[in-house]
Parts: C-alpha cells; sequence; structure tokens
C-alpha cells in the first residue's frame, strides 16, 4: 500500500542531500514535490496545501543538529504532520452497552456485508464478546444469505427475516431478541446506498433513529481516493456517523482516502481492510501508517500479527527439538502455516524497514509457498521426521509427486539443512557467543541471508 507516495516522499527528500541547513529557498523545493506527491496521491486539494504550509512553519528556522542531516529533520517533521493529519492516534471502537449496537452504513458494493462479519470476528476473537449479526439489507437478493454463510463460517449468529421488508422492524426485533438470548454486541448490516438518493439516505436515518447506536460507521472503498472522501462527507451530514471502515488499502497505492478523511469529514478512520480472508481487519494507527508512507516500515504490527500465531507450548517443544538438532520437515512446515497465517507475504516484508522498497517490483504471489508445501506433503511420514534418508531415488519420487523437479528438491532440502544448522547454532549460548566473536573478527559484517 501507499507504494506511489512512498516514493514520491523520497525523491523530495533527496532536494535536501547535501545541503548543511534548511533554508526557505531548498525547503520551498522540497515542498513543492511533497504537495505534488500528495496531489498525485489523490489527497483533497486543500488539505495538501494545510499540510505543505504547516511543515514549511516548522522547518523553517529550526537548528539543524550536527547528528542529524536537513533531509532527516524534514522526514521527522513531515512525519509528525502525517500523524496528525490521519487523527493522531487510533480512535476507539464504542461497542459496550446492553447490547452495544453497530450500524453499518456506505455505499452500494463498499464492503459492507463482509466487513460486518469481520468486526464480529474482530470483537468475539479480540475482544471476549458474543456478537450478533442483522441482516437488514432486504434489497439486494444474496445479502442475507451472504451474511449467513459468513456467520457460518464464523461460528456467529445472524438474524434475518426474509418475510419482512422493512429493515427498521427487523433491527427492532434483532435488538429484543439480543437482548432475551444474551448478546452483548449487535452488528447491523444495512443496504448500500447511493448519496444522491433520498428516500435510502431517510431509511438509514430512520435506523439509526430507531436503534441509537452506540456506534454508526461509514464502510467505504479507499480505491475510490477522493470520491471516497466526498461520499462519507455527504453521508457525514446526513447520519452523524463516528467513525469509518476503510476497506482495500493493500490495494491502495496511492493513499488519498487514508490521508484526507480526518481532515475534511472529521472523524476517525477507526479500522482498515487489508485482504480478503476474514481475519484481514486491522485497527488503523496513524502513526504506524505515517511510519509506512514513510518508508519505515511498521514492526509493531509485524510482531503483534507473529503474536497472534504464537503458540506458548509448541514454541517450547520446537524449542527443545532444535536445541537438540531435531528440528525436521514437519516442524518447518508448520512454520510455514504460521507464516501464511499472518497474511500477504509481500504486506509482511513492507512492514520491515527498508523492505519496502525493495519489494517494490518483485511479485510474491499469496501461494508463494505452493511448491515448497507440494514437495514436504510428497515425502512420507518417516521421510519428513528423518531427512538424512533423503537421497536419490527418493528425491526423485519425491520430484514427481510434487510436480516440480529434482534440482528444486534438491535447493529445498539445502535450504532446510542450512536453516537447521543455523537454529541450531543459535539456541546454544555458547556456540551463538564464539559466532559473535567470529564476526567481529571480521569487522562486524553480517553474512548474505
Amino acid at each position: 500500500m501507499f507504494e506511489n507516495l512512498t516514493d514520491k516522499f523520497e525523491r523530495a527528500f533527496k532536494v535536501l542531500k547535501g545541503h548543511g541547513q534548511i533554508t526557505e529557498i531548498n525547503v520551498a523545493e522540497t515542498l513543492k514535490e511533497v504537495r505534488r506527491a500528495l496531489l498525485d496521491a489523490d489527497v483533497n486539494f486543500k488539505t495538501a496545501k494545510e499540510f505543505t504550509t504547516r511543515v514549511k512553519d516548522k522547518a523553517i528556522g529550526q537548528n539543524v543538529l550536527t547528528t542529524i542531516s536537513p533531509g532527516q529533520l524534514m522526514i521527522k517533521i513531515c512525519h509528525e504532520e502525517l500523524v496528525d493529519l490521519m487523527g493522531g492516534k487510533e480512535a476507539e471502537l464504542e461497542y459496550q452497552g446492553n447490547p452495544g449496537i453497530i450500524l453499518m452504513a456506505g455505499l452500494q458494493g463498499s464492503g459492507k456485508t463482509t466487513h460486518s462479519g469481520k468486526l464480529a470476528n474482530y470483537l468475539k476473537n479480540k475482544k471476549g464478546k458474543n456478537p450478533l449479526l442483522v441482516a437488514c439489507d432486504v434489497y439486494r437478493p444474496a445479502a442475507i444469505d451472504q451474511l449467513h454463510v459468513l456467520g457460518d463460517q464464523l461460528g456467529i449468529d445472524v438474524f434475518s427475516n426474509k418475510e419482512e421488508k422493512d429493515p427498521v422492524a427487523i433491527a427492532k426485533a434483532a435488538l429484543a431478541h439480543a437482548k432475551s438470548n444474551s448478546y452483548n454486541v449487535v452488528i447491523v448490516d444495512t443496504a448500500g446506498r447511493l448519496a444522491v438518493d433520498a428516500e435510502m439516505m431517510d431509511e438509514i436515518e430512520n435506523i439509526k433513529n430507531a436503534l441509537n447506536p452506540t456506534e454508526t460507521l461509514f464502510v467505504v472503498d479507499a480505491m475510490t481516493g477522493q470520491d471516497a472522501v466526498n461520499t462519507a462527507k455527504t453521508f457525514n451530514e446526513r447520519i452523524d456517523f463516528n467513525g469509518v471502515i476503510l476497506t482495500k488499502l493493500d490495494g491502495d497505492t496511492r493513499g488519498g482516502a487514508a490521508l484526507s478523511i480526518m481532515s475534511v469529514v472529521e472523524k476517525p478512520i477507526k479500522f482498515v481492510g487489508t485482504g480478503e480472508k476474514m481475519d484481514a481487519l486491522d485497527v488503523f494507527y496513524p502513526e504506524r501508517m505515517a511510519d509506512r508512507i514513510l518508508g519505515k516500515g511498521d514492526v509493531v504490527t509485524l510482531v503483534e500479527k507473529a503474536q497472534e500465531q504464537f503458540d506458548e507450548k509448541e514454541a517450547k517443544k520446537l524449542q527443545k527439538k532444535i536445541a537438540q538438532n531435531k528440528f525436521d520437515f514437519d516442524d518447518f512446515y508448520g512454520q510455514l502455516q504460521q507464516i501464511k497465517k499472518m497474511g500477504n507475504v509481500k504486506d509482511l516484508m513492507g512492514m520491515i524497514p527498508g523492505m519496502g522498497k525493495a519489494m517494490k517490483n518483485v511479485d510474491i504471489d499469496d501461494d508463494a509457498f505452493k511448491g515448497i508445501e507440494a514437495i514436504i506433503q510428497s515425502m512420507t511420514p518417516h521421510e519428513r521426521a528423518n531427512p538424512e534418508v533423503l537421497k536419490g531415488t527418493r528425491k526423485k519420487r519425491i520430484a514427481a509427486g510434487s510436480g516440480t523437479n529434482i534440482q528444486e528438491v534438491n535447493k529445498l532440502i539445502k535450504q532446510f539443512n542450512e536453516t537447521k544448522k543455523v537454529m541450531h547454532m543459535m539456541s546454544n549460548k555458547k556456540n551463538m557467543a564464539n559466532m559473535m566473536r567470529r564476526m567481529k573478527g571480521m569487522g562486524g559484517g553480517m553474512p548474505r541471508m
């Protein structure tokens, strides 16, 4: 995400490279590039102009310390302003109540139904809630069925009534059902509507007035850029929502909607959709997003994603096997599955500082591990547990069974053996100390991975 914007910010900061201080002339040149970058990213014109004015006011006259360059100082100022532009800090979701009521609103095709399911999944698994999904889209034929399919998939109950055509009546009945059946959060999926459709806008207003929700969320597609911001503004004037769910942010290389919504609509982005899977819904953190825009990665989110998949009991068993040099292909396969659960591989790599730029033109498919998995799955249980038995005829059989060739099988076995060796070495403190001493003797150079 934000690839184009990140590139243009980097080019803008290069203007200051080699300068000993920030002056009105070189800062004006840099900010001209920054403003152009923001406008190219489909950021609202007024927002872009105010942003660069604030950065200029902060930068002019600042003393550049000997330890940092003017370019580094400008990055720091831009980072602070980007964080402020996107809301300063994460906005809390209001879901407390008896029950808490969350009303989902948005345009047709914005992803309301899918993100109703994602939000219910988030509240169930991360907040320990017992949510009820409510199908109030009485116009789209498949909407009710879609919500039921999502509910079954997630193990979350869905309230619907195909006989009733009044969404207000359905919402009221759902609320009564929730109160009498101990659901502590109700998520109401409504029909998509156009801002110009007065009748449909009246309807969503009537649903809101009838339910008095603790939270009203506007769901909007990030890839529509400035249109997303304008639509959010129009909806906010009618239903005064509390926050935004920005969908398809993983496919948005520009970032205009994420940067403009808070300043134009004065309502925070609370969540972002970052993929098709039902757990691909992230809390929106302005500071982390600013880090990513400026090419600094997002290690905190990467660590959080890893911790979500971390099983302490399994980790201790694995640690013991590594220490005993008994790490095998079953363990290797298990680790691949953990990585896959964390999300899109390219997106994960982009969270590592400095890797975003390196990964820009690298195409990593969601099935990046497919060939490796096929090779491992073509091994017998004995071969997976005892990799040392993998010799000529076994390798040929594995290559044929996995649809690969002998070279690919040999490459995987070689990589596995190298990984196993390094992991065993690092599990031993004495070996680790010796390795660090050898590296120090080499001038501190890290071997290429």
